[in-house]
């Protein structure tokens, strides 16, 4: 079994990504950003925001893993704290860890995403350009064993990636 970790900034296409190769192996994809939304429709609040979605994607992973599945986590990651997530629950479960860290290597097309996704968003938890510059600030660079997929140079992404997690 593979635990996939798809990490990166908000519009950089993870989530699209993600869906593409989890279809490929096949695989379940475990959105943090769904729950941390879902949470927050349910006026569900929390101290440290975030955090509780992580958390409780990690035990829907767990799930996931003990049965059989690969699974694919689609999250921004941006702290080493987060990233140290998966690491515990690959070796808890003795499967592989696979990161693949998805950038956008076009400043003026990542905007253009972030905008487009922002402009069509049906919640309040979809950030605007302002807010990824931000969060591209307190973004940890990722040390270590990684696959780096430029979504905006790749023509073809997928199947690399399947090979990099087979």
């Amino acid at each position: 079994m593979v635990l996939a970790v798809f990490a990166g900034l908000p519009g950089v296409g993870k989530s699209t990504l993600a869906e593409r190769v989890a279809a490929e192996l096949p695989a379940a994809v475990l959105p943090v950003d769904t729950v941390d939304f879902t949470m927050q429709r349910y006026e569900v609040t929390e101290t440290r925001p975030g955090y509780a979605a992580y958390g409780i994607v990690a035990a829907l992973a767990e799930v996931q893993l003990r049965i059989g599945h690969h699974v694919i986590i689609d999250a921004v990651n941006p702290v080493k704290a987060a990233r140290q997530l998966w690491v515990e629950l690959a070796e808890r479960l003795g499967v592989r860890l696979r990161v693949v860290e998805v950038v956008c290597g076009d400043d003026a097309e990542h905007r253009r995403r972030v905008e487009a996704r922002y402009a069509s968003r049906d919640h309040d938890g979809i950030p605007d350009w302002v807010r990824v510059l931000e969060r591209q600030k307190e973004y940890e660079p990722y040390l270590g064993p990684r696959l780096v997929v430029d979504t905006f140079l790749a023509r073809e992404p997928v199947a690399p990636v399947v090979d990099y997690l087979s």
